[in-house]
């Protein structure tokens, strides 16, 4: 059995390696083109767009990573069923049920490498993309609003604060903040506006070039209290809003993990914010390297297809057909799940779930009947 494993390992692995390089050579190469287009602009240059395009391909090899795992299964299982080695693999004792044990095992690894891809590979090298357009582009527009943070507050006066980042300068300084305070009658008590400011390690926001504007209660305004405007040159505003929920808010989903995920979305919970796009969002990013576990369960029944069914080529094709609908589906369940408001696990488990059934009726019909 050592060998046979040793076999069914050496053949898929390098077949999966062989199909992830060739994506990404293809993939590098549009992104390359793509950032031509830059070269000359605010001092970008020609090295910057070979760093740009290469910080690119970990987030690839994420997305891509099971439908490698499909396509390069596929070849490999074919190729042993046209050259009937696997035939004689079965005549030698592997059957079926040992046959998806071993590829289980194979497939929970390459689940455990795109985890590791995805959860630390693609979030670092995706930042570091982001910083460094931004750098060249004089920032990180956060479109024509801005980004949107809430917190609460409950020292004695219950407050509801509102704040809005118009946008990130390149050395990731906050631009244009404001900071918007209402009581529990929905009255605005403070307004902070700030040129830049930045987010300690304690939660506490470093603001330069201040203006705060106080209005008074209605019962001050009876005693003759008067609008307080007060400017200064910096200031320290505390906050419960940390450096990693600012940064989840303003940067790309693409650089946050499934931790920051699920604490993010916590934070919109807890705010009472809209936050079933960011539990989708976790919830596929947890299941995503369960996929290459569907992934190796779908090629399986290639293995016993007769070569008469077709070459491996056409095999190929279908695998990459079928790779490529799993995709969609995937990008589409979480779209159907905001729109019929499913349970945010039942979205983002929905598309591995249904390949899952269609490989293993696949492959009890073929051993069973054929």
């Amino acid at each position: 059995m050592r060998t046979v494993r040793r076999l069914l390992y050496r053949d898929i692995v390098w077949s999966v390696v062989f199909v992830a390089i060739a994506f990404l050579s293809l993939f590098y190469f549009i992104d390359f083109v793509d950032e031509l287009d830059n070269i000359g602009r605010n001092g970008f240059t020609l090295v910057h767009a070979v760093i740009s395009a290469a910080l690119e391909q970990p987030g690839h090899l994420y997305e891509l990573s099971p439908i490698c795992v499909l396509i390069g299964t596929i070849y490999a299982m074919a190729r042993l069923a046209q050259s009937s080695e696997y035939t004689i693999l079965r005549t030698g004792g592997l059957g079926p049920v040992r046959a998806l044990r071993l590829l289980a095992l194979l497939g929970l690894f390459f689940g455990g490498v795109t985890f590791l891809v995805g959860d630390y590979l693609s979030p670092l090298s995706e930042r570091e993309a982001v910083l460094l357009k931004a750098s060249f582009r004089g920032g990180l527009a956060l479109g024509r609003a801005g980004v949107w943070l809430k917190e609460r507050r409950n020292n004695g006066d219950e407050r509801a604060i509102s704040i809005n980042v118009a946008r990130t300068a390149a050395n990731g300084e906050l631009e244009g903040i404001r900071i918007f305070e209402l009581d529990t009658d929905g009255r605005l008590r403070t307004r902070i506006e700030a040129r830049t400011g930045r987010v300690g390690p304690d939660s506490v926001w470093q603001l330069e070039a201040v203006e705060r504007t106080d209005w008074p209660t209605p019962e001050q305004a009876l005693t003759g209290a008067s609008v307080s405007l007060k400017r200064s040159a910096s200031m320290n505003w505390p906050s419960s809003l940390s450096a990693s929920v600012v940064a989840a808010a303003v940067l790309p989903v693409s650089t946050m993990s499934t931790a920051e995920l699920w604490r993010y979305s916590a934070h919109l919970g807890d705010q009472e914010q809209a936050s079933q796009r960011y539990e989708i969002l976790f919830w596929k990013k947890a299941l995503y390297p369960f996929a290459c576990l569907v992934m190796v369960a779908l090629a399986l029944p290639f293995a016993y297809l007769h070569a008469r069914a077709g070459g491996i080529s056409l095999k190929v094709f279908g695998g990459i057909m079928l790779g490529i609908s799993f995709v969609l589906l995937n990008n589409v369940s979480g779209h159907l799940g905001m729109l019929r408001d499913w349970a945010p696990w039942v979205a983002a488990s929905a598309p591995g779930l249904l390949y899952l059934v269609l490989s293993l009726a696949a492959f009890t019909w073929l051993v069973r009947f054929r």
